[in-house]
């Protein structure tokens, strides 16, 4: 985070999202801010809490994209909600406490992974020491003193001193063998090989609890009745590298502190969790009073004392929502950004317009990001030997049609031009395999032809969603 200043978190994002600098200049901001209160006293720390911000704008402009990235960028853990899958305390729904949960089961998942990265040597070494048990048991030495007075008077007669003889000469032969097949290992020569290993086996249950409520009370009850039984084993013939995988996850499991993962993930999630809710203009309303929309202002008053700063009782331990960024957005059609209740509004002190996206948008969109859409295709045939090239005049011609269809229909932003470009290239994509080392050229004329017929139509929302 010192290295990123809000000038280097923008030319980041620029190198995946076209336009809306606003946007972007916000969330640089307010990441920024993240890593000067971290240089603060910590009872400082603890006044400062972060600019939760509000997006306003159409779909497909680059809202979830922006928010991903920035999690991506300085590795934070991330989820994105929908406002409508939540509904008010005493409702058939989610509850808004499950979003915290959900934050901290994908910093678990983060630390954990890291964890095991940390000791991944040590695993892969312990798995080859499995696999070699497999393919070379080790002997084990029968005990020379049956009586505990032979151990303390040395009453061994000659015939066990021979037998330990042998087994040392035994012992001195195994371990070149196993130092062998040790060698093999290593050096992937038997990786086709079959061998019988035991593994837990997994029990998939479908019953739920019912009657129960709670989600988190829920999880508790599974985990503590799935707790009560051993785990059961089964055998599995699978080849050594096959195995190789299942023993190093193993392996690696034993090696890290679930304990110390669970704590780590638990403040990474609440210093630096960000949570992504998308369509909060849906619950927005007032004065409802009966029929499906009445738990629409109950679930905003669920939803502010999490964005405001509580404690939530996940099955991991206890977090704090305080100095979690929230950003919420929506296209607010519809409703307007005062439909919030005040409290609500008030909690998201940086509100920010996207700009719908022009035809130049477009045009940048399909070539200029690292992961553009026109790169994706492209690479997408070149698996089956085929070699797309798109020239100046059709990417002029997509971008005009994606505009042109986005104002005519439904405005779905930068998503337009996935389902032009698959109505494009059906015809190609779809008899690839026949096409071996051959070019296909795309240029104005190509696009105009195929979707000539979709353009003419003026109700396009039939042909492309």
């Amino acid at each position: 985070m010192e290295e990123l200043t809000p000038k280097r978190i923008v030319e980041e994002l620029d190198k995946y999202i076209i336009g809306q600098d606003d946007a972007k200049r916000s969330v640089a901001i307010a990441l920024r801010n993240r890593y000067r209160r971290s240089k603060l006293p910590r009872e400082l720390q603890e006044e400062i809490l972060p600019k939760n911000i509000l997006m306003v704008g159409p779909t497909g402009v680059g809202k979830t994209e922006i928010a991903k990235r920035i999690a991506k960028l300085v590795n934070a853990p991330f989820i994105k909600v929908e406002a409508t899958k939540f509904t008010e305390i005493g409702y058939v729904g989610r509850d808004v406490e499950s979003m915290i949960r959900d934050l901290v089961e994908e910093s678990i998942r983060m630390v954990k992974t890291e964890k095991i990265n940390e000791v991944k040597d040590k695993a892969v070494y312990l798995a080859e020491e499995c696999i070699l048990d497999i393919l070379m048991p080790k002997k084990q030495k029968s005990s020379a003193y049956n009586n505990p007075f032979d151990f303390i008077f040395n009453t061994r007669d000659d015939a066990e001193e021979q037998q330990s003889d042998e087994y040392e000469d035994d012992s001195y032969e195994l371990m070149n063998k196993r130092a062998e097949i040790l060698k093999k290992l290593k050096n992937r020569e038997m990786e086709d090989f079959y061998i019988d290993i035991e593994v837990e086996e997994k029990n998939y249950s479908t019953i739920e609890m019912i009657g129960l409520g709670n989600e988190e009370m829920n999880v508790n009850v599974q985990d503590m009745f799935g707790g009560i039984f051993p785990k059961k084993k089964k055998t599995r013939k699978v080849t050594i590298e096959a195995a190789r995988r299942i023993f190093e996850q193993e392996e690696a499991q034993k090696l890290i502190d679930m304990d110390e993962v669970a704590d780590e993930a638990l403040k990474r999630a609440g210093e630096n969790g960000i949570i992504f809710i998308d369509e909060i203009d849906k619950i927005a309303g007032k004065n409802y009073s009966s029929g499906p929309d009445v738990s629409r202002e109950g679930v905003q008053r669920d939803i502010l004392p999490i964005v405001e700063g509580s404690t939530v009782i996940t099955k991991y331990g206890p977090i704090k929502t305080d100095h979690i960024l929230f950003i919420a957005a929506g296209a607010f059609h519809i409703s307007k950004i005062t439909d919030l209740i005040p409290e609500l509004q008030g909690r998201f002190p940086v509100k920010v317009e996207l700009k719908n996206l022009t035809k130049d948008d477009f045009k940048k969109i399909l070539i200029q990001p690292k992961n553009a859409i026109i790169k994706q295709y492209c690479m997408l045939m070149e698996t089956e030997n085929v070699r797309l090239i798109f020239d100046d005049t059709s990417i002029e011609e997509l971008a005009a049609t994606a505009f042109l269809i986005n104002e005519q229909t439904e405005n779905i932003g930068a998503r337009r031009l996935y389902t032009i470009l698959e109505k494009l290239l059906e015809d190609i994509s779809f008899n690839a395999s026949e096409y071996d080392d051959k070019t296909f050229t795309i240029d104005g004329y190509y696009v105009k032809n195929a979707l000539s017929g979709i353009i003419r139509n003026k109700d396009l929302s039939k042909f492309i969603i």
